[in-house]
């Protein structure tokens, strides 16, 4: 990969003057970052983020006219660069998180968490290209498939980099939860209640979207009720009826489907 190829072009979106001085100076101590863009408002960053087609941009939430959030929308979850969200309000960081923001800054942060954020950022920036250049490889392939050009073979998709955290809710609080600690998720109607180490988290999510999210090879689908980590699993167990079970570490029973049987015995073998 070429030294051009490795710089990550970054926007920075913030009403106040002196916040964005002060993410342009951060983001200068990095050699692989170049700001392309400074915008004050939602509006200019709508427009900045489809001129530039920047692969990072770190957003203001709270700004006046279009907010960060509507600047999403506005552009399009799928459509988005990696989002790192800024701003000085923590009652913002669950809906940064469900409109999958990479990471949330809460003013004011330190330069270690800056760098920390922007070290992760250039990770995902990193999957993306991986990703994108896989994509065009067997675009490619197809096109000679078509044209009998080589003989087939089967394009593996790259595996996305799954969230490290997820935001819950406690009371008046926002707290992030590991998503390596959970023990297993369950189905609650239109939402996923997370089971952590005892205690468990309700998050407005459906069980399909937090499947999506989860590391594949930490956790796997046991029932449609049911998301375990595969870590936590002591045993599987026959039932009555001819029924099976997974059983946890912890002793909590959960069902597992006919149909998923030999693909959660795959990922406890290959779990070790």
């Amino acid at each position: 990969m070429s030294a051009a190829s490795n710089v990550v072009r970054a926007i920075v979106v913030d009403d106040e003057p002196l916040a964005r001085a002060g993410l342009r100076a951060l983001l200068a101590e990095d050699p692989e970052v170049e700001v392309v863009a400074e915008c004050a408002n939602g509006r200019e960053a709508v427009d900045a983020l489809r001129a530039h087609a920047p692969d990072l941009v770190l957003l203001d939430v709270q700004m006046p006219g279009l907010d960060g959030f509507g600047v999403v929308r506005e552009i399009g979850v799928d459509r988005m660069p990696v989002v790192v969200f800024a701003t000085a309000f923590d009652q913002y960081a669950l809906r940064a998180f469900e409109a999958r923001a990479l990471d949330y800054l809460l003013k004011p942060f330190t330069d270690e968490r800056f760098r920390e954020v922007l070290a992760r950022a250039k990770e995902q920036v990193r999957q993306r290209r991986v990703g994108a250049r896989g994509a065009q490889l067997a675009a490619q392939l197809a096109a000679l498939l078509a044209s009998g050009g080589v003989p087939e073979a089967p394009a593996t998709p790259p595996t996305p980099a799954a969230p490290a955290r997820v935001a819950v809710r406690l009371g008046n609080r926002t707290a992030f939860v590991r998503l390596d600690d959970v023990d297993w998720v369950e189905a609650a109607d239109y939402y996923v209640r997370l089971h952590v180490a005892g205690t468990s988290h309700l998050l407005r999510e459906s069980m399909d979207e937090m499947e999506a999210r989860l590391d594949p090879r930490r956790f796997v689908r046991v029932h449609r009720s049911a998301i375990v980590n595969v870590a936590r699993v002591r045993e599987l167990r026959s039932a009555a009826a001819g029924r099976h079970e997974v059983v946890l570490r912890d002793g909590t029973r959960l069902p597992l489907s006919r149909s998923r049987r030999e693909l959660v015995a795959r990922a406890l073998a290959e779990a070790g």
